[in-house]
């Protein structure tokens, strides 16, 4: 899962718009990192179905919670590019 990839690149770009440098984020990239978390989501979410022990539900829904909050950050930053 490329889920730790899309989180690193989440994370340099909100760096690159608190130091002043947004005109170096590219949309289309936003747009792949986002692209990439709901593939993460739906991939967990059919996992979190079949999974029939609760410690491994619980661990699951973790990262289900962790992959929408980042979802949320690159929202957030589509939308202050885009303002």
């Amino acid at each position: 899962m490329e889920l730790t990839k899309a989180v690193e690149k989440l994370d340099k770009y909100h760096d690159r718009l608190k130091t002043g440098k947004a005109a170096k984020i590219k949309p289309s990239h936003l747009k792949k990192v986002a692209e990439k978390l709901r593939a993460s989501e739906i991939a967990l979410r059919a996992e979190l179905e079949e999974a029939t022990k609760a410690d491994k539900k619980e661990r699951l829904e973790r990262k289900l919670a962790f992959v929408r909050e980042q979802q949320a950050r690159a929202r957030w930053l589509t939308e202050q590019l885009d303002g």
